[in-house]
């Protein structure tokens, strides 16, 4: 089954979610001075979001994977509580928020001045002994669980899944015949008793096994089996998938407990790895209900987090940014390693890594060309433009549209190495490939804060008028002179 056949049936699958739900609350600033009163950074607000966290943040994913999700959990009488059910109703069209009267909703408010996280407020308690939100949940969970073809259950340990609760709901999962796949939280996996797939990251699987399992020791895969024989034999557990960070995911099955599955890692650059978890399991949930094999999920599941951590803040990635991942290692060839591609983005994905950036109080800076051989002019070009900006955002021709513009014999290099070769540069943040004659709708999605380019005046320079009136600044960069493809290609000939 190819993978793109199987992200495209995820419009077909309904999942549901319980677990733990929570706001995330972010609040960006700067920070320019110390307090006077104290020896204290004092933060000067400029913006703030809320978004859906824990298991909400599954359900994002699903819903933005293009999966139909519903989610079960416990929320308080509180305005975070309303905020969680009016996002969880742009996302999810029969979820069930159980309010629990005198508990908080959990919210975890973040304190961020440019690149740095100042601080993390948490407000929460733990859902332990709620009687009646546990009548509600007992006389919905049998309906909900038939409706759906696959649960997961995102636990982080908040007590919406105390042992009883994840007990009953696994058991209801058996008798209707539907798989159910953990995300784990603590070292009982007892809990967790006839689980499809437990799918912990390596510093659970370690606490929860008492192993010390490392990826740089030549004992790692034998370790994750007697880990995983462990629990199969303690805990009548089918599957266990274990995520390995940059080390990709490993898999052992109950029936081969001998046999392991290892992918490596899908190369990114890494900007923040909050929630990528959960997209993790939204994705490898959805894939094996459209399905998809064990092997073939965890591909998707480990393409899917890698897009996740190239994003800022807790993100949700959509079908076709995997679609888009797939079309990338089909072009690209799957079997290059390298960590460069990650930073070949299409413009929609680079409009968003823009947004995110200025929200963080970064400059985003853009500059485009053709680039066809690139020579030490290029690279004085780009090395003084990431000088201005915190990340610089490249525009690249492709060949169309170089041919368009400079005839059938250009360009020599096709657009696949020549984004491969800028994206290898470490002043190059990242690529965007565009099929227009002028980069203008390309700076119109990014909306970047600086423009950069050599030679041009604004009065014939439209991107850059453009970029200057929404507020944004037009840079002119030095020539380094003696330097061209032109003349490059014309010595070639000689």
């Amino acid at each position: 089954m190819l993978l793109s056949t199987i992200v495209k049936a995820y419009k077909d699958v309904r999942v549901l979610c319980i677990g733990d739900v929570m706001l995330d609350h972010f609040l960006y600033g700067k920070v320019e001075r110390i307090s006077p009163e104290a020896p204290v950074p004092v933060f000067n607000y400029r913006s703030e979001k809320s978004m859906l966290g824990g298991a909400g943040n599954v359900v994002a994913n699903l819903k933005t994977l293009g999966c139909q999700a519903d989610l079960i959990c416990f929320i308080g009488e509180d305005s975070a509580g309303a905020e969680v059910r009016r996002q969880l109703s742009a996302v999810s069209a029969n979820s069930l928020p159980i309010e629990v009267p005198g508990f908080p909703t959990i919210e975890k408010t973040r304190v961020i001045a440019g690149n740095s996280h100042l601080l993390r407020i948490d407000n929460e308690r733990r859902f332990d002994d709620v009687a009646e939100a546990d009548a509600i949940l007992e006389a919905e969970l049998s309906s909900r669980v038939h409706a759906a073809d696959i649960v997961l259950l995102s636990d982080y340990a908040k007590g919406m899944l105390s042992p009883e609760r994840c007990a009953r709901v696994i058991a209801a999962c058996r008798r209707a015949g539907k798989p159910v796949i953990v995300d784990p939280k603590g070292s009982d996996y007892g809990k967790y008793a006839g689980a499809t797939v437990v799918k912990p990251n390596l510093k659970e699987f370690n606490q929860a096994t008492g192993m010390a399992a490392s990826p740089e020791a030549a004992d790692f895969f034998e370790l994750l089996r007697e880990g995983a024989r462990r629990l199969f034999e303690a805990h009548g557990i089918e599957n266990l998938l274990v995520t390995l960070s940059e080390h990709g995911m490993a898999f052992v099955s109950s029936q081969k407990p001998d046999e392991l599955f290892h992918i490596p890692t899908e190369a990114r650059e890494v900007f923040d790895v909050s929630g990528a978890g959960d997209t993790s399991l939204a994705a490898f949930g959805a894939s094996l209900a459209a399905g998809a094999s064990i092997k073939n999920a965890m591909k998707l599941a480990n393409i899917a987090s890698g897009i996740a951590v190239g994003k800022l803040g807790t993100s949700c990635v959509t079908g076709q940014e995997l679609m888009d991942a797939l079309s990338r290692r089909a072009s690209t060839g799957s079997s290059l390693g390298w960590k460069q591609k990650g930073k070949i983005v299409s413009v929609k994905e680079a409009a968003e890594i823009a947004s995110q950036l200025r929200e963080q109080g970064r400059k985003v800076g853009f500059t485009n060309g053709c680039f066809d051989l690139l020579h030490q002019g290029h690279l004085h070009s780009l090395m003084q433009a990431r000088q201005h900006c915190d990340a610089l955002m490249v525009g690249l021709n492709t060949d169309a549209s170089i041919k368009r513009l400079k005839g059938p014999e250009r360009p020599i290099q096709d657009e696949k190495t020549r984004a491969l070769l800028l994206a290898s540069l470490e002043f190059v943040d990242y690529v965007i490939m565009f099929d227009d004659d002028t980069a203008l709708p390309t700076v119109d999605a990014v909306r970047p804060d600086l423009i950069l380019k050599e030679g041009y005046t604004l009065d014939r320079w439209p991107e850059a008028q453009f970029v200057e009136s929404y507020g944004g600044k037009a840079v002119t960069l030095s020539r380094l002179e003696g330097f061209s493809t032109t003349n490059t290609i014309a010595r070639m000939k000689k």
